[in-house]
């Protein structure tokens, strides 16, 4: 018993000291979570002395914390930010990965004097972005790039190892000592198309099924995040036992999951956040317990400049070659090629040849190491400074200050936002917060005053409002200092035109031909049209969403009678591809036919 003390003593004090770590990592910038690598290299057999060899406990452990993160990862993304960057997200996720397998297997047979299987191997263990060093540096890393880099980076980190995943147990086989050495081709294809295809299928049943249950069946607040927890493990492992990618289920579960009214939102949220670091910190202090650093020097310049080649040379390539032709710009596609960082994914991945006796396997799991550490140091360190070269840094958001965690009757569609009034906000000169925005409480000098008996608001005044999920952005822009928003690509609360009341709603294919127009309403006068699908009492700042164009109510009289009519157009590289688009129209216009 006392040897297990002492263990637990020891991890403990481990995951104590990497999250202590994190003020440093805050301090001096350094990317975090090569200083959780470090900590389990210095407590390690070259460091404090703790042996640890165990490869498949470490894969196995690993396999559960990335299942975690990429669930997180899916929970937290928005159904939009999914949809603008999938198409190019899923070549890079695809395509990309396999030129920068190829490359780096050409580089590795000249400078590793690798056979090419073999340096087709090493390449597919490093070619996938690592979804906890995207996510981390790219949410909470003290930067915001513009909306749709950072999408596409966070959507082609959370699809991409199913593909690397595929190649490398592909190759491993291969090589195995046991293999004898043929594969077929055709049957290959087939594996990866029901990895493929079961990692979607269990994903979207799954994530449906999680909501089912935390809505049904979550008794208090503190059941909530276990269950869900615990569902998404249970996807991950039945895909994997029936030969899908669980990787691709958990995240397509979470994503689902994510974009859904779920009971104790809040709460399920900050318990997976605080789950997603214990499983980084885990993940990556056993596999720095797994190095073996005094045998790095003798590899270590060869390693070096595969690092190099990765980083300059085929990441680079790779992305040219899938993003050519989505009218990104060159800094946006520069920034994508620097930002794919090797992590945990990688070293995890470099435990398979161990696992299935592969010649060489020690060697390419210290090559993978160093490649991943120098991938670490050199693009996390200089993420936000490139950004900031290349001018892709965007103002932080002044939106609202916290989203109170209540929970409300299922029905009631409505969360409790806090907003810091800023001076300047035009909330303060007279601008009307719209109806789908309740305010209900002031707290202004520290003391409590409901919002109709408190007078005219204040710089500095904190508002409690209940707003309409997926609205609230929109007032962001009322309460912050005006200076700061205007000029902004944010969406403005009425609009950025203004249309006519009385044209007919047929004429907004004049700005943009996408809009999908009822047959039997082309020639109802827009106000009318508008005024009927807001329940007959319009009033300022209500909003109608008609495919990418959304109609707002600038002005209406006391008889809730439109008079002026806002419009603003979401932005091209922001809209859905042609064939989801398609995909998305046919099924409103099923929908519409099914409820007629």
């Amino acid at each position: 018993m006392t040897t297990y003390y002492l263990a637990v003593m020891v991890f403990s004090g481990l995951i104590l000291l990497a999250a202590l770590s994190s003020a440093l990592a805050f301090r001096f910038g350094a990317p975090l979570l090569l200083l959780f690598l470090g900590v389990g290299v210095l407590a390690g057999t070259d460091g404090f002395g703790i042996e640890f060899d165990n490869n498949a406990l470490t894969f196995y452990v690993g396999s559960l914390a990335l299942a975690v993160i990429l669930f997180d990862s899916g929970f937290g993304t928005s159904l939009k930010t999914f949809k603008t960057s999938l198409v190019p997200a899923l070549l890079l996720a695809t395509v990309g990965v396999l030129v920068t397998a190829g490359l780096v297997a050409l580089a590795a047979t000249v400078i590793l004097k690798l056979t090419l299987l073999e340096g087709f191997l090493l390449g597919a263990i490093v070619a996938s972005t690592d979804a906890a060093a995207v996510f981390f540096l790219m949410r909470i890393g003290g930067i915001r790039v513009i909306d749709r880099v950072s999408a596409t980076l966070e959507v082609e980190s959370g699809i991409n190892d199913p593909m690397a995943i595929f190649l490398t147990m592909s190759l491993v086989s291969l090589l195995s000592v046991k293999s004898s050495g043929h594969a077929d081709a055709l049957s290959m294809a087939l594996d990866f198309a029901q990895q493929i295809g079961f990692g979607l299928f269990f994903g979207l049943i799954g994530g449906a099924i999680t909501v089912l249950i935390a809505n049904k069946f979550s008794l208090n607040r503190g059941l909530a995040p276990i269950l869900v927890l615990a569902a998404a493990l249970l996807i991950f492992s039945a895909t994997g036992a029936a030969g899908g990618s669980g990787f691709m289920a958990v995240y397509v579960a979470g994503l689902v999951a994510g974009n859904r009214h779920i009971r104790f939102d809040g709460a399920i949220r900050r318990f997976q956040e605080g789950m997603t670091w214990l499983a980084q910190i885990i993940m990556f202090l056993l596999l720095g317990l797994l190095a073996t650093p005094r045998n790095f020097p003798e590899i270590f310049l060869p390693a070096f400049a595969m690092a190099l080649f990765l980083v300059f040379v085929a990441r680079p390539v790779a992305v040219w070659l899938c993003l050519w032709m989505f009218n990104y710009r060159p800094r946006e596609t520069n920034f994508i090629a620097w930002i794919g960082l090797r992590g945990a994914a990688s070293i995890l991945l470099a435990i398979l040849p161990s696992l299935y006796g592969v010649e060489n396997a020690g060697r390419i799991f210290n090559l993978v190491f160093i490649m991943v550490v120098v991938s670490l140091i050199l693009q996390g360190w200089m993420l936000a400074p490139f950004a900031r070269f290349l001018k892709l840094v965007q103002p932080k958001k002044s939106g609202a200050l916290e989203t109170v965690d209540i929970e409300l009757h299922a029905k009631a569609k409505h969360e409790l936002l806090v907003y810091r009034l800023a001076e300047g906000a035009p909330v303060l000169k007279g601008a009307s917060i719209p109806r789908w925005a309740i305010p209900s409480l002031v707290v202004r000098d520290g003391i409590s005053m409901r919002y109709f008996y408190v007078g005219n608001l204040k710089a500095g005044d904190y508002l409690y409002l209940f707003v309409i999920p997926g609205m609230s952005y929109l007032l962001d822009q009322l309460f912050a200092d005006a200076s700061v928003t205007e000029g902004g690509s944010e969406e403005p609360l009425l609009g950025t035109d203004i249309l006519l009341p009385d044209r007919p709603l047929k004429e907004l294919r004049a700005i943009d031909p996408a809009v999908d127009i009822p047959d039997d309403k082309e020639d109802m006068r827009l106000a009318d049209y508008m005024k009927h699908e807001l329940g007959g009492k319009p009033v300022i700042a209500d909003r109608l969403h008609i495919g990418p164009l959304a109609l707002i109510v600038r002005d209406a009289d006391a008889e809730h009678n439109i008079i002026s009519i806002g419009v603003w157009r979401e932005p091209a590289g922001e809209r859905t591809r042609p064939l989801l688009h398609g995909l998305f129209r046919f099924l409103g216009r099923m929908r519409r036919k099914m409820r007629r």
